[in-house]
């Protein structure tokens, strides 16, 4: 059995770190560096003819509100194991994120949760934070279709009859969950998950359930008022179809944190196109939206990913 000293594993650790985030800077500088569709003199004149103070101020007001109701989530649900401060939420929330930048759909993030809680805790924290993300998901797709319905609707992009389809299909999935869902795959059912799912106290799902309306209301209102900042002047109702129908089918495709401007970006073209929105605004409000949503805050969360401590860190690890 081979034993790794102190220095070499806190040598390891810190290299681990450093990998981490020069990772997610080199991915942040490439995609905004490289990335031929951005019109930056375009952007500049528009920029110095509407730029405002308080409307700047506004927008990342947003972002922080953004991140902060996600940073509630994460306290609330995490309250149902231990209590946590918001500063120590702020921290596993960053931290994660930062960690999971690199992951199919933020998978990492989960794994970065579970280092800031003993491994007794560990499988409980990867579902408390499904429970976290999941009501996001939902809000998304019950936002999403309203929205899909509505701008389908004016712009009639498939048939009724396609509608009728798509639903019924929505319809035989969810009778087949009902009437399986007692089936057990490798000792997991969706009746057991239910039971772990009921297993948490109401108040602290409503508490997720509240915060993650809030949260939704905030990130796809940034979307609209980006686009009005940027000259897009379009009925209210339209436009947030749009918005709404965008993250939905967005948030259906596999990605990755740091492309996932790319992949919003590429949905998004199709809607505001039909919208006949200029394809430059498209993409540069798609871009600053992954910027200050994504981008600072993983600037933020490399500063705790660097003075992350490990549990492991006053004791030798053997292989």
């Amino acid at each position: 059995m081979i034993s790794i000293s102190q220095n070499t594993k806190q040598f390891l650790v810190l290299l681990i770190k450093l990998l981490i985030v020069g990772g997610a800077f080199y991915f942040i500088y490439n995609q905004l560096a490289n990335n031929d569709k951005l019109d930056w003199v375009q952007f500049t004149v528009l920029f110095k003819k509407n730029q405002s103070v308080v409307g700047i101020a506004f927008i990342l007001l947003l972002s922080v509100l953004n991140r902060y109701f996600e940073i509630l989530k994460w306290k609330n649900l995490v309250s149902h194991i231990q209590p946590i401060t918001v500063g120590e939420s702020t921290k596993q929330v960053l931290a994660a994120l930062t960690a999971g930048v690199f992951t199919p759909n933020g998978v990492g993030e989960y794994a970065g949760k579970v280092l800031y809680f003993s491994k007794q805790n560990a499988k409980k924290i990867v579902f408390l934070n499904l429970i976290c993300n999941g009501i996001q998901m939902v809000l998304t797709i019950v936002f999403g279709l309203f929205g899909l319905l509505y701008f389908n609707a004016l712009f009639q992009i498939i048939t009724p009859k396609t509608v009728g389809f798509l639903f019924g299909i929505l319809i035989l999935f969810l009778l087949f969950l009902f009437f399986f869902k007692k089936i057990t795959v490798k000792g997991y059912s969706i009746e057991r998950l239910i039971h772990k799912i009921n297993a948490i106290p109401k108040a602290i799902h409503q508490r997720n359930i509240f915060l993650g309306c809030c949260r939704y209301l905030v990130f796809s209102h940034q979307y609209y008022f980006l686009f009005l900042a940027f000259d897009v002047d379009l009925p209210y109702f339209t436009l947030m179809a749009a918005v709404t129908s965008v993250y939905f089918l967005a948030s259906s495709l596999p990605s990755f944190q740091f492309l996932e401007f790319a992949v919003k970006g590429s949905v998004a073209l199709f809607f505001f196109g039909v919208l006949g929105v200029n394809e430059w605004i498209i993409i540069f409000v798609s871009t600053l939206m992954w910027f200050l949503n994504v981008v600072i805050p993983v600037v933020i969360g490399s500063y705790y990913v660097l003075n992350f401590k490990s549990t492991l860190s006053n004791s030798s690890v053997e292989v």
